[in-house]
């Protein structure tokens, strides 16, 4: 009787907490397209003459989530989801500050470093994922990460508004009023994390797989894991690495600064849009097709990308680089969730966010470089190989299971 009346009760207590970390991730998440939209057009405007470093402070942003990844998960784990999320809040909180208060001063490295903090902030925020899979059932945790990530719909729109009416709120110094709006972003979310109340580890975990912590050598050396791993620095990378210079290339080709951040509207709304049903997607057909689906969008974008300069072309493009990254990330971070033990879950998970965010900070500040050296075009060709290397990973996975059950 006891086993029969827990598991809707885990069941109940997993969607609680998934519905709690998608508004989180809906307000404290918003932070991140506001850095994300308005980090270059204010690098480049805090800049002199040479502005190939415009991207540098979107750089220093994806670089703070990634040196923010193992701490976020030390701070997590010694505080507990609710107080290690909260804390979070407040360091997001800080790096707007930062911002603003750099803004002001005209210091183009001090707001770089404002944004670096606000990544910090923001590495605790893609805890939130992994927090509503690891208290979930077995067969609803595709649908706990993809339920979180929905969260992302309302940040489509609140980011890019707040942007649209705070950007000259604080004039005449340009942008400052839309990151002091972190602050209050960073708030309300520290009131939503309030109620957070995660489930005993014992009532969701399976009993198969709580045995004693593998080194993480052994874990990452998995070629399952590794395929996961690649799939989802491929997909996030390159998402990064094409939306850090859409606003620059649009802004460049004549368009207004409503059009770019309208744009990226469009793309943070595809990103985290299909979430809703993403995850029952993966549980019906499997997580690698899933992560296939997504690459061939990313080359989709590309081949909209190359064909014009209009602004319908611009915005398709960046529609199908956010689907691309909802099936390639969520898939591919399924995979992940399913690699290792609860025992091992802070390592792990600390490890993937510092690869896989090494990588992103890495792809926006070539970004910068490579559309000031070549142009909007390159940015796109240089889609291609690295699908291609993606695909010919899932590839090898495939004939490796194969192999298994043969």
């Amino acid at each position: 009787m006891t086993a029969v009346a827990t598991a809707p009760d885990a069941s109940s207590e997993a969607r609680r907490t998934a519905f709690i970390l998608a508004a989180a991730q809906a307000i404290v998440g918003s932070a991140a397209p506001i850095a994300i939209s308005m980090g270059a057009l204010a690098g480049h405007y805090l800049l002199g003459p040479d502005k190939s470093l415009a991207t540098a402070p979107i750089t220093g942003f994806n670089l703070g989530v990634a040196l923010g990844a193992l701490p976020a998960a030390a701070i997590i784990r010694a505080l507990g989801h609710r107080g290690g999320f909260m804390t979070g809040t407040l360091v997001t909180a800080l790096g707007g500050l930062i911002a603003t208060l750099a803004l002001f001063q005209g210091s183009f490295w001090m707001f770089a470093a404002g944004l670096a903090v606000l990544g910090i902030g923001g590495a605790f925020v893609q805890q939130f994922r992994f927090a509503a899979a690891d208290n979930a059932p077995p067969a609803f945790k595709a649908r706990a990460i993809s339920f979180v990530l929905a969260g992302g719909i309302v940040t489509a729109i609140l980011g890019p508004q707040i942007v649209i009416f705070t950007r000259e709120l604080l004039a005449p110094v340009m942008f400052a009023g839309s990151f002091a709006a972190i602050l209050v972003l960073a708030a309300v979310g520290a009131l939503l994390l309030s109620f957070l109340r995660v489930p005993a580890r014992s009532s969701v975990a399976p009993p198969t797989v709580a045995g004693e912590a593998r080194p993480l050598l052994e874990i990452v050396a998995r070629p399952r894991f590794a395929v996961a791993l690649l799939c989802g620095v491929g997909s996030y990378a390159l998402m990064s690495f094409v939306m850090t210079g859409a606003p620059l290339a649009m802004v460049g080709c004549g368009l207004s600064t409503d059009d770019a951040t309208l744009g990226i509207s469009w793309h943070v709304m595809a990103m985290y849009g299909p979430s809703f049903f993403t995850g029952a997607l993966i549980h019906r057909f499997g997580a690698e097709r899933i992560v296939a689906l997504g690459l061939a969008l990313l080359v989709g974008c590309a081949l909209v990308a190359l064909s014009g300069l209009a602004l319908w072309q611009f915005w398709t493009a960046l529609v199908l680089l956010g689907l691309g990254w909802n099936f390639g990330f969520i898939g591919a971070t399924a995979i992940v969730a399913e690699s290792y033990r609860p025992a091992e879950k802070g390592k792990v998970q600390g490890f993937h966010d510092f690869v896989l965010f090494g990588s992103v900070a890495f792809a926006s500040l070539m970004s910068g470089a490579v559309y000031n050296a070549w142009g909007w075009d390159m940015l796109n060709w240089i889609v291609f190989p690295i699908v291609a290397v993606c695909f010919v990973g899932l590839g090898v996975l495939a004939l490796t299971k194969r192999r298994r059950s043969a």
